[in-house]
């Protein structure tokens, strides 16, 4: 029986929840004939449905024809005339403000019920236009939602200009990063340029225009009024802001934060900082702990607490330039987000480069670093697979990301063979060095491989506001073709193209060794090198099978899985097989259970043996057995851990949110064919 055929016996018993439940589910399938999905539609919103779901099938009727004259009524009279008074009221607000606003030229405002666009509420702050005259709906505009769709700083020489953005966040964005004219001594008021007067002054029904309009830094240009651009404010004005001084940027102009973000263990994270290092826009903060950052800034917080006076606080903070000093001083409870700014503008590795006469504020990169990202495979109570992790987790309740109100976020990705196999030398090397983790404990290598494959960090979740405007861009693609890569992802962040993204830099310093042993600059060894010291192939056919998702969405060819079918029995047979990562793991062990041996002496002072493991051992032979014991252990809860993560992930690779709400792949950064100097890796 079909869904639409049980919500009409569900409501002919009386049942309406079960109805609802139908005919929200016959909506969602699709394939319905024009009328049942009208019936459909029509008794969900009747009954107390889900309104959207009904929403969405009223547009899409009436946009391939379907009983258009149905559906443009009831959607007016549903979602329209209710919301009618307060789009009314909003309309009146902006006019008002806008005739007495001395940089909008043209006062002619229409009648409300004379707009030529009719927008239908469809969320909290989301609208759907209708073209009155077209009798068109148009696509769904949400005007809050927290994306940049453009580069409007793409060319800094002349004061920012953009056509028709009908976006509050968009709005507001430009108004909180193009620093007054006063402050850069020259003109910089933002210049927006809206081609239709009419359709303009339909959107004001949504916009919130009073706090835009109140420093005056917007002029709005109608039509042909786009030939004024740039207005010279001294002769047509007569306002000289060449008069005023260089203002340096304070904390609070500062709210835009580039989220570099580490998806996993090598994949290029500190490449890309070096790339982005010297540039005239931004202060980029290399790869450090979060933990440690937070620290430090706690240590700074109290400092500050206990100055009882100005004089105090510049002498206690003598490193930090005394105009941030007062604004941090003078702040009841100054945020670690302007304590890290404060630290880094008075550290100049950190604004190498910077342009302090910028027309726009620069931007923050922030690269919190974790010694390891470990994510978690679950099962919730709709038999979907959830993904959880803890360092993801820090991220998100972060206060320093929470007071941000502009973050976009870039991961680089790395092939996952390679960069897993990369992982597996650096762990290695830390284990023959002998050093210890944030515990004291000497380093060992943890089942890296199982790590690999359960770290989907490349799936976002849409409702996570440090994913709504993210990118994933290509270690390969930076390293084969960077003029390519860095002028898409200067667009993506909004900043103009600079010299600075073509070397690599470190607090000036050119194609610096960010660590010991790493390739610099744009040398290919690290996309190059096979690492069969470090990863078999086993190994290599286990990480692609398993993250085939990734290979596909990102453009990497499978270089070892064969393509055939992957059941349970072949997955245990290539597990079996993992003898390099295994061999690894126990080198390790056996080196940091060597470190960990302490010496016994008795009461005369006499070498008696060793405390090993939480035994005194007194030979060789009993080192070796509890030893061997230790290592089988460790590789026994390895291999089970395998087996089980294999098993979980052979159901498939569908994944979901806390609120069982699919995951969706981060979106790739795409390059300009025109710009590539190599093929594109593959």
């Amino acid at each position: 029986m079909q869904a639409i055929e049980i919500a009409r016996r569900m409501a002919e018993l009386g049942n309406m929840e079960d109805a609802r439940s139908a005919w929200f589910l016959a909506l969602q399938e699709g394939g319905l004939p024009p009328e049942e999905e009208l019936e459909a539609a029509v008794c969900l919103l009747q009954f107390g449905g889900n309104y959207q779901a009904a929403y969405t099938s009223f547009l899409n009727l009436y946009k391939r024809g379907c009983f258009c004259k149905e559906c443009l009524e009831i959607m007016t009279t549903a979602f329209y005339e209710p919301n009618s008074k307060e789009l009314r009221g909003r309309y009146a607000r902006n006019v008002k403000l806008l005739k007495k606003y001395p940089y909008l030229f043209r006062k002619d405002f229409p009648d409300f019920d004379e707009l030529p666009v009719r927008l239908y509420p469809y969320g909290e702050e989301s609208y759907i236009p209708f073209f009155v005259r077209q009798e068109e709906f148009g696509e769904l505009a949400d005007i809050k939602k927290p994306v940049i769709s453009r580069n409007f700083f793409k060319d800094l020489e002349k004061p920012i200009l953009a056509a028709d953005v009908y976006s509050q966040y968009e709005l507001e964005y430009l108004r909180d990063n193009v620093r007054r004219s006063e402050d850069v001594a020259r003109e910089n008021h933002v210049y927006l340029h809206y081609t239709d007067w009419g359709v303009f002054c339909s959107w004001l029904q949504c916009l919130n225009l009073r706090p835009l309009l109140r420093e005056e830094k917007l002029v709005f240009l109608i039509g042909d009024e786009i030939s004024q651009y740039p207005i010279d404010f001294k002769g047509r004005f007569g306002i000289d802001y060449s008069q005023y001084p260089l203002k340096p940027v304070g904390l609070r102009e500062m709210n835009r934060m580039i989220w570099l973000s580490q998806l996993s263990s090598h994949n290029g994270i500190n490449f890309f900082g070096e790339i982005f290092d010297g540039h005239p826009n931004l202060i980029t903060l290399p790869a450090v702990g979060l933990q440690e950052t937070m620290d430090t800034l706690a240590e700074a917080r109290e400092a500050l607490k206990k100055c009882a006076n100005m004089s105090q606080a510049c002498a206690g903070l003598s490193m930090i330039p005394r105009y941030l000093v007062q604004e941090l001083y003078l702040t009841p409870d100054p945020t670690g987000k302007n304590l890290l700014l404060a630290s880094l503008i008075a550290n100049s590795d950190y604004t190498t480069g910077l342009d302090p006469a910028a027309r726009i504020v620069p931007a923050l990169v922030f690269q919190p670093h974790f010694g390891n990202i470990t994510y978690k495979l679950g099962i919730d109570d709709q038999d979907q697979t959830t993904i959880f992790s803890e360092a993801y987790e820090e991220i998100r309740k972060n206060p320093i990301f929470q007071v941000f109100k502009y973050i976009k976020t870039v991961a680089p990705l790395r092939r996952p063979t390679t960069s897993y196999a990369a992982s597996v030398k650096y762990m290695r090397r830390n284990a023959e060095a002998g050093k210890k983790d944030s515990r004291g404990m000497y380093t060992v290598l943890a089942d890296e491989i199982t790590r690999r494959i359960t770290n989907r960090s490349y799936l976002i979740d849409w409702q996570d506001r440090l994913f709504q405007d993210s990118v994933l861009a290509r270690f390969e693609d930076a390293k084969l073709n960077p003029r390519a890569t860095f002028t898409a992802l200067a667009a993506f962040l909004d900043i103009p193209y600079a010299e600075s993204l073509s070397y690599c830099s470190k607090a000036g310093e050119r194609d610096p060794e960010t660590l010991k042993g790493d390739e610099r600059g744009f040398s290919l060894k690290a996309v190059y090198e096979p690492y069969d010291e470090y990863i078999n192939n086993a190994e290599r056919v286990f990480i692609e099978y398993f993250m085939r998702d990734a290979y596909r969405a990102y453009g990497y060819d499978f270089q070892y899985y064969d393509g055939q079918p992957m059941g349970e029995a072949r997955a245990e047979q290539l597990i079996d097989g993992f003898d390099t990562i295994d061999l690894h793991i126990r080198k390790s062990w056996e080196i940091s259970m060597r470190k960990t041996l302490l010496d016994v002496k008795d009461s005369g002072g006499a070498y008696i043996g060793g405390y090993f493991m939480g035994k005194i051992v007194t030979s060789e032979e009993e080192i070796q057995n509890q030893l061997e014991k230790g290592i089988q252990q460790e590789l026994s809860i390895a291999h089970e851990n395998r087996l089980r993560v294999a098993k979980l992930l052979l159901r498939d690779l569908h994944f979901v949110n806390k609120n069982g709400q699919p995951l969706r792949i981060m979106p790739l950064l795409e390059l300009d064919p025109a710009l590539l100097e190599q093929p594109l890796y593959h």
